[in-house]
């Protein structure tokens, strides 16, 4: 094991006023930073200069001590830095640092990047293995500079408001600033669409996101420069040829996974029992590793449960095993927490149980690892199967018309997606419940968003690989929803004070396979064939033959069948929601008849509402 260091896990967050005569107020810094002690509730910084002001809250894994405390100051005084993130390989730089002349004063991956800053400016950004977001301050330039990772694992959101840039970690500290909350049309737009407004957009008017692989700088003249650091569609197409792939996958995998095991806090593994946790706990095994306590979130439903799964590897692998199911009453409060931490409505259903599994892991572990990335990686999404053959779809469309197989669920929504008549939309739309042709016919609503982003990210994914629409998906949703995915593992696991780690988006996989053939994704039944073939020596087949289910929660039946949930729909029926322009023409109480009549397909349209609903009734009222 490597020896100890202080984490840099926390939240970020600065003000800079445009106009270099106003100052900065130090309770407008704090408010913003206080907004944020979820993620940092161990110790708090601030740093402030005329018109500039950093906050910090840090999340203290294994040094406690106040030498890498942050706002951290570089070694020649000029500049100045928040940091959220992991350098995972930040000793690899030690033998450099110390021949420039450098001696390191901490034991901090803080005091590496400053340093590297302080050398190379953001030249040193490719060098990096890690997750990070930070803004770092020129004291003699009077500039700003704000950065974010590959794949986007920390988030970093901004918004220029009254001559002001405001940015942290989360836009509830920018709301706190007294930031509007205002809701953005096209994102709203977006988001009953496409499930969650991709790109630098927000739901919110005026925050932004720093895209991943991107920085900003800020200068003294309000001149604003943003910059693409790492491109994914060039790293692939300059990636040498892998000659043996399932021998390069096991070597590559096992290096990340060790690389994020630089710890000697205690750490677990966010354990499902699917295929991708289960690889992640495997490799940790292999590699020896002790005292890695698993963790799994359980469903009293036999369809959406894997407990026995992870159960029976944990055992297997002599690992520490804890589970906890999430029902009724405390379903609801947590839903409600983790509506509050992800600051928009919640979109993949799953974070409450996310967010409490973490906080049952609290009590063990400050790390976990998570499989997060394997399926949008290596194709092991079952919607990515019916863009195989494209032009079947129009078969199948033509059959649906005629009703043929509707009353079969597993058939209703491939019948629904086999209408959609262009390539294009056939990517877009591949992660949606759905689709444009439904929401026109269940809402009224024709028009789809403009979605320039996503147009944009697609017309990349057919330059990396054309003429097969499989791959585009993949590189799609690589650039959208596993965005979302990293947003929500990081709130829900921020949200508890906990680090989360994802090996399998180190920079070298994610490349690599990239420009693997397709046969080592799609071949067999269930996806991701490289994975599964690494993994027959470390894994049971009980594990690798499993049908894949996933973080999926029921739902239906919680809003049917739950007391609280019951009343929260009757609630929903008459929301002010329904009185909000883009929804006005619709019926609230005839979409719950409808959905209580016991129509499986009316969940799809219902939850994004119900869940937007949530939000609109209690997020607003925080600020």
């Amino acid at each position: 094991m490597e020896p100890s260091r202080p984490t840099t896990m926390c939240g970020i967050n600065g003000i800079l006023h445009l106009q270099s005569q106003k100052k900065v107020s130090l309770s407008c810094v704090t408010k913003m930073r206080d907004a944020l002690e979820h993620r940092g509730p161990d110790d708090k910084g601030v740093f402030i200069e005329n018109n500039l002001g950093l906050g910090h809250r840090r999340l203290s894994i294994l040094d406690l001590s106040a030498a890498a405390k942050q706002p951290f100051v570089s070694q020649n005084q000029r500049y100045i830095m928040v940091y959220n993130g992991e350098i995972y390989n930040f000793k690899d730089f030690y033998p450099e640092l110390k021949n420039k002349g450098f001696v390191l004063k901490t034991s901090s991956d803080t005091e590496v990047l400053l340093l590297l800053y302080q050398l190379y400016g953001l030249e040193m950004l490719p060098r990096l293995n890690g997750m990070f977001a930070f803004a770092i301050w020129d004291t003699e330039q009077k500039k700003l500079v704000l950065a974010r990772d590959r794949m986007g694992v920390k988030p970093l959101y901004y918004s220029f408001y009254n001559q002001t840039l405001y940015f942290a970690s989360e836009q509830k500290a920018l709301f706190a600033a007294g930031v509007p909350l205002k809701i953005a049309q096209d994102s709203l737009e977006e988001y009953v669409f496409n499930r969650f407004v991709a790109g630098e957009n927000t739901l919110y008017q005026n925050v932004k996101k720093v895209l991943p692989g991107h920085h900003i700088h800020i200068y003294p003249n309000q001149k604003v420069v943003v910059q693409k650091w790492w491109d994914l569609k060039h790293e692939i197409q300059n990636q040498a040829t892998i000659q043996n792939p399932v021998d390069w996958f096991t070597s590559t995998l096992d290096a990340s996974v060790k690389l994020r095991m630089v710890s000697d806090a205690p750490v677990g593994v966010l354990l499902s029992g699917g295929l991708d946790s289960s690889s992640i706990l495997a490799s940790l095994k292999a590699q020896n590793f002790k005292n890695i306590s698993t963790f799994n979130i359980g469903f009293k439903e036999k369809q959406h449960n894997e407990s026995h799964l992870a159960k029976m590897l944990s055992d297997q692998l002599e690992y520490p095993f804890e589970t906890i199911q999430l029902e009724d009453y405390q379903l609801y409060e947590q839903l409600l927490n983790a509506t509050y931490f992800q600051d928009e409505p919640i979109m993949h259903l799953n974070e409450p149980h996310l967010l409490t599994i973490a906080q049952k892991a609290k009590s063990k572990v400050k790390v976990l690892l998570s499989g997060e990335g394997a399926d949008e990686l290596m194709g092991g999404y079952v919607r990515y199967k019916p863009l195989q053959y494209p032009s079947l779809l129009g078969i199948i469309a033509k059959m649906g018309s005629f009703g043929l197989f509707a009353q079969k669920a597993r058939y209703e929504k491939l019948i629904r997606y086999a209408q959609i008549p262009t390539h294009a939309g056939l990517v877009l739309y591949n992660g949606c419940n759905i689709y444009p042709p439904d929401i026109a016919k269940q809402f009224g609503l024709l028009r789809a968003p403009q979605n320039q982003y996503r147009n944009h990210i697609y017309q990349e994914a057919k330059e990396v690989y054309p003429n097969n629409l499989r791959r585009q998906a993949l590189y799609f949703d690589q650039h959208t929803y596993l965005n979302s995915l990293l947003d929500r593992n990081d709130r829900t696991t921020m949200g508890a004070g906990i680090e989360c780690r994802e090996p399998f988006l180190d920079q070298r996989l994610i490349t690599g396979l990239g420009s693997l053939d397709d046969q080592w994704f799609f071949r067999g039944k269930k996806g991701k064939y490289i994975l599964k073939t690494a993994m027959q020596e470390r894994l049971p087949s009980e594990i690798l033959n499993f049908k894949k289910i996933g973080l999926s929660a029921p739902w239906g039946d919680y809003l049917i069948k739950s007391a609280v949930f019951k009343q929260e729909l009757s609630s929903f029926a008459a929301s002010e929601l329904f009185e909000m322009p883009y929804f006005n023409h619709l019926d609230g109480r005839k979409l719950v008849r409808n959905f209580q009549k016991g129509d499986p397909r009316m969940a799809a349209y219902i939850l994004p509402l119900f869940m937007m609903h949530i939000w609109l009734k209690t997020y607003p009222t925080k600020f």
